[in-house]
């Protein structure tokens, strides 16, 4: 029966999003030395790129007060762990037309990583 517990918190988790990352945050937080040039975890201030806090949840192209790309805007992705972590693999890829000028972030480790430092970071 615990096992029957387990999987269906997991599974509720998957439905609402709201899954813990599979990553380490502490590697996480290393990974993000990579995107902080860029981006900011302080809800409203933005840098070159928009503010990540309360990234989790949100469409793209919406975060208030930064100009996005008419791709991004049109995409209709809802931010996830998973759908993030898509994204930085390959954003020129992902998201044709946007105007992120980073290469990606190819090793999935490092992804899922990221994912667990930004899932708690950015709430």
């Amino acid at each position: 029966m615990k096992k029957t517990g387990a999987l269906i918190v997991i599974l509720a988790g998957l439905v609402t999003g709201q899954a813990d990352a599979a990553g380490d945050a502490s590697k996480g937080k290393r990974v993000f030395n990579k995107c902080k040039a860029c981006h900011s975890l302080i809800a409203g201030k933005k840098k070159i790129g928009p503010s990540l806090h309360g990234v989790f949840g949100q469409k793209s192209g919406t975060a208030k007060g930064f100009k996005f790309s008419p791709a991004m805007m049109k995409s209709g992705i809802i931010w996830g762990p998973e759908t993030l972590s898509k994204y930085l693999e390959s954003p020129k890829t992902f998201i044709p037309g946007n105007k992120m000028p980073f290469p990606g972030l190819k090793n999935l480790a490092q992804r899922d990583d990221l994912m667990a430092y930004l899932t708690e970071a950015t709430k």
